[in-house]
């Protein structure tokens, strides 16, 4: 009887990958990226350690949403104080800030705990074309 080898930190050789989030509907980019993220597509995946890859976003400005998600979809912030309660329609959260779209949807989809933190912190999201990650060769994805 052959036993499960988990994988240790040091053992977890890890990529960069690119992603051109033009005309992709949002909530399918999310989920394939978290995967990504946490090491889902690998074959040695282990849920307690960060196996997961580096992922660039490019574009995040040009992402798709379908319905009347534009004007219906809401984000919220709070201050902490009283009457702190901001809110934001996903149309104007993409003129002011294009990238946190993307990053608050990927954030929902990765699991609430300790680790979460760690794995978030290899995504990397741009609204242009531009990025500073050229040196690393990131391998492209088409979805």
């Amino acid at each position: 009887m052959e036993l499960t080898k988990y994988k240790r930190k040091e053992d977890i050789k890890r990529k960069w990958y690119e992603i051109d989030a033009a005309g992709l509907t949002l909530g399918r980019l999310a989920t394939r990226v978290a995967d990504i993220l946490r090491g889902k597509n690998k074959a040695d995946y282990t849920p307690s350690i960060d196996c997961g890859d580096y992922v660039v976003i490019i574009n995040a400005d040009k992402i798709h949403l379908s319905g009347n998600k534009w004007s219906g979809k809401k984000y919220y912030r709070y201050s902490g104080y009283q009457s702190g309660m901001k809110e934001m329609t996903a149309q104007k959260l993409v003129e002011r800030h294009p990238e946190q779209i993307v990053r608050k949807a990927v954030k929902g989809m990765l699991p609430k705990t300790k680790l979460s933190n760690q794995i978030y912190t290899k995504l990397k999201v741009y609204a242009g074309t531009e990025h500073p990650h050229t040196a690393q060769q990131p391998e492209k994805i088409e979805f």
